[in-house]
């Protein structure tokens, strides 16, 4: 009998140090499939160094098993792009859709499940604006059909106005394409409205579980170490 796997993803005493420093000690969690884990944390509590490190970027101590069929997007923070770079995202996605032996039809899907317009894909990477440059980071990391999207911080770049459309696209592409999600953020709202499990790091696990159950002022508190946290909405 085949077995099934729930869980897209699971992690087990995942420990990274670089020379003498620990930056995540003994950490365990695991998404399941379809579900949405937001990752929060004080700067330097070791969000993007896990990203990293389960994208085979940097090496970790501890065990990390994707179940089989995984198949990863990966949307980073916004990559500073030299303003004077003639490359497009027309470009980059035909770049990656001849390595993936994609069609037209495949980049047409995914642009227009993102609503990113001809001009905005024709324009420089350098010129962009932070709201367009995301929206086409999650268009590259789309296209292949991924069934986990790691996405780090990605209104990091975007004005207050902008983040609540950025989410709503993130929602709407999970559901869309029956994606797993995890997702690097500072802002509490999108926890409390979109994510399913929230791991609270400092370097080590503060908390983990569905964000109503886990997430209470003590919490919050012990994981920033003040009593004015980060934009938090019940």
């Amino acid at each position: 009998m085949k077995k099934t796997f729930e869980n897209i993803l699971e992690v087990k005493d995942l420990s990274v140090r670089f020379d003498s420093e620990t930056i995540i000690q003994k950490l365990s969690f695991s998404l399941p499939r379809g579900e949405s884990l937001a990752i929060i944390g004080p700067n330097g509590s070791g969000k993007t160094v896990l990203l990293k490190s389960l994208l085979g970027m940097i090496r970790y101590e501890g065990i990390a098993v994707f179940a089989p069929g995984t198949r990863i997007g990966y949307v980073p923070q916004k990559i500073e792009a030299d303003k004077h770079l003639p490359l497009t995202f027309t470009n980059l996605l035909g770049a990656k859709a001849d390595v993936l032996s994609l069609d037209q039809e495949a980049i047409r899907k995914t642009v227009a499940a993102v609503g990113l317009s001809h001009q905005i894909l024709e324009t420089p990477v350098g010129h962009l604006s932070g709201g367009q440059f995301q929206r086409c980071l999650i268009a590259f990391a789309l296209l292949g059909e991924p069934n986990l999207l790691l996405l780090d911080e990605p209104t990091a770049s975007i004005d207050q106005s902008g983040e609540e459309q950025m989410y709503e696209l993130i929602h709407r592409l999970q559901k869309t394409y029956d994606l797993s999600i995890m997702l690097v953020s500072h802002d509490l709202s999108f926890v409390y409205r979109y994510a399913t499990k929230v791991l609270c790091l400092n370097r080590k696990s503060i908390c983990f579980g569905t964000p109503r159950e886990t997430l209470d002022s003590k919490t919050l508190e012990k994981l920033y170490g003040a009593t004015k946290y980060y934009k938090h909405e019940h």
